[in-house]
């Protein structure tokens, strides 16, 4: 029995070697962070901070993306609210893939390496793939699909995330490489799975009695006004009265008024209908 562990150990190990010795890019690491050192220092201090800073600026974005998405169609809430979980997703199995792989970082394992720009993380802590790579690719692709407009503001904010890591010295180049394929891969399979069903799932949280729930939803897009008719002018118009109809207002239909009832017990007479009402004056009879 422990022959065979044995067995399966020394396989394993000859697998990630394996891996490792096609996937090495050792060379070009080191060219990246001598290159890193003969920067000017607010290059290299730019460098630490983006490298931490990206990720809050992404979580910033998936908010407004949903935000904005409230007040349009179900599918668009749904594909703002998967980016963020495809990209929870793609940092899962980033994280599960490291276990698997085990591989030391390059600024503790690459011999005649510079000082990395930050500290190098722990023995334990493996660097293939890159977690921060991983999830960059990921927000990038799922806010690409989310707001179409910011992609050309997203994408090459998660290639220069994944320079970042290998230009302060604690990733290979096919470490971040990698990071980004899959993560972008993760990303846009969730949002193409379920989006239809989490579309659905939104209609029916619009309208649901919970005020939360038709928050968290939105409330869709306004309704679009019907338009009125222009007026329209008669051909017989004159051409003046034609160009003057243009700027009138469309005639208002008002209701006829109702004629008085006829109250019985007046009867018009004959006298007071047909008889003038002018009478000549009557001479004065007296002297």
């Amino acid at each position: 029995m422990i022959r065979r562990s044995l067995d399966v150990t020394s396989q394993d190990h000859s697998v990630r070697s394996v891996i490792m010795d096609t996937m090495d890019s050792s060379g070009l690491y080191l060219d990246v962070t001598e290159f890193a050192h003969d920067t000017p220092g607010w290059v290299q201090h730019l460098a630490e901070v983006w490298t931490e800073l990206g990720l809050l600026l992404f979580g910033v974005l998936f908010v407004v993306a949903w935000w904005r998405a409230r007040r349009g169609d179900p599918r668009a809430v749904a594909v703002a609210v998967l980016a963020p979980l495809g990209t929870a997703l793609a940092y899962v199995i980033s994280e599960t893939a490291k276990s698997f792989v085990d591989e030391e970082r390059p600024c503790r394992a690459v011999s005649g390496a510079l000082k990395p720009l930050v500290e190098c993380p722990p023995h334990g802590d493996w660097s293939f793939p890159s977690n921060h790579s991983t999830i960059a690719g990921a927000a990038a692709v799922g806010l690409a699909l989310a707001w179409p407009r910011i992609a050309a503001l997203t994408l090459p904010m998660a290639v220069l995330m994944a320079f970042s890591r290998v230009f302060v010295g604690v990733h290979y180049p096919h470490d971040v490489g990698v990071g980004l394929v899959l993560g972008a891969l993760v990303a846009f399979l969730v949002v193409r799975l379920a989006a239809r069903p989490v579309a659905r799932i939104t209609e029916a949280m619009r309208g649901s009695r919970t005020g939360v729930v038709r928050w968290f939803a939105g409330p869709g897009a306004a309704p679009v006004p019907a338009r009125q008719a222009p007026y329209a002018y008669s051909r017989a118009e004159h051409p003046h009265e034609q160009t003057m109809a243009l700027y009138r207002r469309p005639a208002q239909h008002h209701q006829p008024q109702q004629q008085p009832r006829y109250q019985p017990g007046y009867e018009p007479s004959y006298e007071s209908q047909y008889q003038p009402s002018y009478r000549p004056e009557e001479p004065d009879p007296r002297p």
